[in-house]
């Protein structure tokens, strides 16, 4: 990783999408934005897709980033809702990629286990560290924006790459890695 870089963190959804950029200066964490993008019930799902990639080119030429962190989709058992959720990641992804910012996804129970030290760790727990790590007062709610930020520090302390999940530099990279998800 470079040694100074910009770290944006996303916490998907078609609700509510968290976010958070931090700042690494040698090897220190600095916070820079941190909020939660609710998005209106009334629109239907196309019309979501497309402002989540306009809030997402908003956020990154904001903050110019060196990295995307995004929070992977877990499985569940309501697949309509986890086809939105990929849609979603899927769309952040593509704003990052299309100003040529590369991703890397990880589990929430990696991001979990990265801040407080337990995967089981609640959302609550994981704020309370964030504050800690970052030395401020108060973080905001809902707890999608510490979500949000707590994948962008997880992967500063991966530093900048990790063992286990995926990482990409493009989208050529990525469909690659992935021509099942991609046909």
């Amino acid at each position: 990783m470079l040694k100074e870089s910009i770290i944006l963190g996303i916490d998907p959804g078609t609700t509510v999408m968290g976010f958070g950029v931090i700042k690494i200066a040698n090897n220190k964490m600095s916070l820079l934005d941190i909020g939660a993008i609710k998005f209106s019930p009334l629109k239907n799902h196309e019309q979501k897709l497309k402002e989540i990639f306009d809030v997402m080119i908003t956020i990154i030429d904001k903050h110019h980033p060196d990295h995307l962190a995004i929070e992977a989709q877990f499985f569940g058992k309501n697949v309509q809702s986890m086809l939105k959720l990929g849609r979603a990641q899927g769309v952040a992804i593509a704003a990052a990629l299309s100003r040529e910012i590369p991703f890397t996804e990880y589990a929430p129970k990696k991001v979990k286990m990265s801040i407080t030290g337990s995967g089981n760790a609640s959302k609550e727990q994981v704020a309370k560290m964030l504050q800690t790590l970052l030395n401020t007062k108060q973080l905001p709610e809902p707890l999608d924006a510490t979500d949000g930020l707590a994948t962008a520090v997880c992967h500063h302390f991966q530093g900048g790459n990790k063992s286990e999940g995926k990482k990409y530099t493009g989208w050529d990279a990525f469909v690659k890695q992935n021509p099942k998800k991609t046909k």
